[in-house]
């Protein structure tokens, strides 16, 4: 009996089930499921270098080897690999596979992270390919930063595993610069690591993207992607979106928008075409990495195939939400079709890199999608519920503050107690070399003007300003123009003891009509005392203590384009114009000093855009009048009205 006592452990350990001891395994030849290896293979230490008081966060790169082998008897699809990173690891690249939740590199892996193959995402077994080692094995080369752990020491992640279901791991060995694991087909078994994003609170921007999944199968999904401006002061005009596919996805359809150009030969020479060899690519959309997005005209509207999409359909016009909130935002919806390894019906990645620009609106910097609770819509049915999406990710996009953009737009002074006009600054929206016989100077300060000029072209305007400067001396060259598509005069009409009052008056210069136009005034002194608008809708801007709101009443919100003269051989063109007289009381702001500057616009937007000032005022304005307006003031006033009545008869 005592003999038996002392071989009872080698007995039972012999005894042992086979399953155990593969489990435990270190060397692939003796696993019979999916061996996983993690090899270091070198490091050396990167600036910027700190003191050895501070060695934690000294910076070092590494290279590693991951290699995931099949060794079981059936072909593994969409492996996907846990690594347990665990020294504030920054991945830089990884070669034939990607992060599974979508984050792009360089990319923060400090707490762990799941590998997806890339292109290659199956893996056969021996017994399917004869033994051949290639077609068995992934192997992903990683560089990346890692802190805190010199050589000699090796950053190994804490763990390694297999992420997909059906696998059973044994604990992950770690020995020298390697760290193994053998995970053997279970098929009760589930994976205990998830890849979900965490949800992440809504966020304020100047504009916001919402990328909202409304259905998803295996193979594909449906999103919608709604723009919202929440500034106040800007808009978009004919706007254009675009981002970039990460996982090889393409757009097979779309309501509400359409890509600037059609082409699916990406997807017909690609793997998409190879893979979906089934599918008429000549019904999908577009293949592009990156794809730009511009919305339809008003006529799409109602379209059965391309519109019924709310919000959509405004020639790519977003206005201000205090303008008019409902449109405010701009909505389209698009079939995505997915490639593996997420062809499974909750792998959905949006697209990174947005961009969003207009013709007449500010620079945007938009950040990364942020996943968010899901956004809810109206139920489709008319019931009272509301609808979830399958998931949503947020953009913030903010106006960029770069000082090298040129203006669009500029502003002129005149006042009553002067005959001249202070003019837009020259080379206000730039100046361009491209007809050199047109000799002029960006650098000369640009020549006062009679009132008269204002209502020509600028390349008409040098025999009425030479010979309004004709008492000084005039350079050679003169100065070149503002070269802006609008511009605004702002006109001090009167100043008398109970209060007082401007005109603006807007041009469009340029050769199409400004639809639902608007203006915004910046006062920093006057703001309290304003009383209305008479032809424009004038409203103090509730975010603002300082900034007048204008725009158009019904059936004045066009801003009609530049049109020939009536005798265009004779004749210049004559630019579409708006006015309006626009009253202040003196009662709530004592001590205001209209004429000395407190009467003019520290800054002027116009559809978004900050137009340029002048750099100077009127001269002389001591003067102040009861009520009444210089010849200057009639003379502008009458041409302008003029114009109108004539812009009107015109348009009947």
């Amino acid at each position: 009996m005592a003999t038996l006592l002392i071989f009872l452990p080698l007995i039972l350990l012999i005894s042992l089930p086979v399953s155990i001891s593969q489990t435990s395994s270190n060397n692939a030849g003796d696993c019979n499921g999916i061996f996983i290896t993690y090899v270091y293979t070198s490091g050396f230490p990167i600036p910027p270098n700190v003191s050895t008081s501070n060695s934690n966060n000294q910076a070092y790169n590494f290279r590693s080897n991951l290699t995931i082998l099949n060794n079981s008897p059936d072909e593994l699809k969409s492996w996907r690999v846990f690594v347990g990173f665990q020294h504030r690891e920054l991945l830089v690249s990884a070669s034939h596979a990607v992060l599974a939740d979508g984050t792009t590199l360089p990319g923060d892996v400090g707490n762990g992270t799941v590998f997806a193959g890339f292109p290659t995402t199956d893996l056969k077994s021996a017994i399917q390919t004869a033994g051949d080692v290639n077609q068995m094995q992934a192997r992903i080369e990683l560089v990346g930063t890692q802190y805190g752990v010199a050589s000699p020491a090796v950053p190994l992640p804490s763990s390694i595993s297999l992420a997909n279901d059906g696998f059973l791991c044994s604990p992950s060995t770690s020995q020298g610069d390697r760290t193994q694991v053998c995970c053997l087909k279970d098929s009760n078994a589930k994976s205990n690591i998830t890849i979900h994003e965490e949800i992440q609170p809504r966020q304020e921007g100047d504009l916001t993207i919402m990328f909202d999944v409304t259905s998803s199968s295996e193979s594909n999904y449906w999103a919608q992607v709604t723009i919202s401006n929440n500034d106040n002061t800007s808009r978009l005009d004919n706007w254009k979106l675009s981002w970039e596919w990460m996982r090889d996805e393409f757009i097979y359809s779309m309501r509400g928008a359409y890509p600037t150009v059609v082409d699916t030969g990406d997807c017909i020479f690609g793997k998409q075409g190879g893979y979906y060899k089934g599918m008429d690519f000549s019904k999908a959309l577009n293949c592009k990495k990156k794809p730009t997005i511009i919305d339809l005209p008003l006529e799409k509207t109602n379209d059965t195939t391309l519109g019924m999409v709310p919000f959509c359909c405004r020639n790519g016009t977003i206005l201000p939400p205090f303008m008019d909130a409902s449109k405010s935002k701009s909505a389209f919806v698009m079939q995505v079709y997915k490639m593996s390894p997420d062809l499974n019906i909750s792998a959905i990645h949006p697209p990174q890199n947005w961009k969003i620009n207009g013709t007449y609106s500010p620079g945007y910097v938009c950040g990364p999608p942020v996943r968010v609770s899901s956004s809810l819509f109206p139920n489709p049915a008319g019931l009272s519920s509301d609808t979830a999406a399958v998931a949503s990710w947020q953009v913030i996009c903010n106006i960029s503050s770069s000082t090298l953009k040129k203006p669009k737009c500029c502003v002129s002074f005149s006042a009553f107690f002067n005959d001249s006009v202070v003019p837009c600054n020259t080379c206000a929206c730039g100046c361009s070399n491209a007809n050199p016989s047109n000799v002029c100077s960006a650098s000369e300060p640009a020549l006062l003007l009679p009132p008269e000029a204002l209502l020509v072209p600028f390349d008409n305007r040098t025999e009425m300003a030479k010979d309004f400067n004709k008492r000084r001396d005039l350079p050679n060259p003169l100065p070149c123009g503002d070269n802006c598509g609008v511009s605004i005069n702002w006109h001090l009409f009167s100043d008398f003891r109970g209060g007082w009052t401007a005109r603006i008056t807007l041009f469009n210069w340029g050769d199409t009509n400004i639809v639902d136009w608007f203006a915004a005034v910046q006062l920093d002194k006057a703001i309290q005392g304003f009383e209305k608008g008479y032809s424009f809708n004038g409203t103090i801007m509730p975010d603002t203590n300082n900034t007048i709101f204008m725009q158009g009443f019904s059936g004045l919100n066009y801003l009609l384009a530049e049109r020939r003269g009536d005798n265009p051989r004779k004749d210049p063109p004559v630019p579409g114009t708006q006015q309006s007289v626009i009253s202040f009381t003196k009662k709530t702001t004592p001590g205001i000093d209209v004429g000395a500057g407190d009467g003019f616009p520290s800054k002027v937007y116009f559809n978004g855009e900050e137009c340029s000032l002048p750099v100077i005022l009127p001269s002389g304005s001591n003067r102040q009048v009861p009520l009444a307006s210089s010849a200057f003031s009639l003379l502008l006033t009458m041409l302008v009205l003029m114009v109108l009545q004539l812009s009107l008869w015109l348009e009947i």
